[in-house]
């Protein structure tokens, strides 16, 4: 039996490797494992027409990324880099700073540092929907629900 590649002509509008639409609800679950999950499913890892080279994944949309947890002392002592392109320039928010401010950013981050650093990284992480609430206007998707396996 051969391994089947897929082509890009095989995921044109209509194929048969339509893209689901999944939903995560993100209270109480550990920052790191949350975002490990989503990075396969954006990715499309967890589907056996998976192709390296090809946006295979299904759409995310995670709620309430405003009650994600972080273990241990992360929430006070973990740091969040950035450089404004100026000399002197670089920027320090901490993790609990970042989650009261923008909510959202803190998983949005987890999730693409988890994601190829390559130009399919930046496709691929527009499929991601982050909301800080209980609340999506994403219902005519008809988004299934997804349950982390732990």
């Amino acid at each position: 039996m051969k391994t089947v590649i897929i082509r890009k002509e095989d995921l044109a509008p209509g194929a048969q490797f339509e893209p689901k639409w999944l939903l995560i609800d993100a209270q109480d679950q550990v920052l790191g494992r949350l975002a490990s999950q989503v990075a396969m499913l954006l990715r499309g890892k967890h589907k056996p027409t998976f192709t390296p080279h090809l946006d295979t994944g299904d759409f995310v949309i995670v709620v309430n990324a405003d009650k994600v947890k972080l273990t241990g002392a992360k929430l006070k002592e973990k740091f969040y880099y950035h450089h404004t392109g100026y000399p002197g320039g670089i920027k320090a928010a901490r993790a609990e700073k970042l989650l009261a401010d923008k909510p959202t950013e803190l998983v949005r981050l987890a999730v693409k540092r988890m994601l190829p650093k390559n130009a399919l990284n930046r496709h691929i992480l527009h499929k991601l929907k982050l909301y800080a609430g209980d609340v999506h206007p994403h219902q005519a998707q008809q988004p299934e629900p997804y349950t982390l396996p732990y």
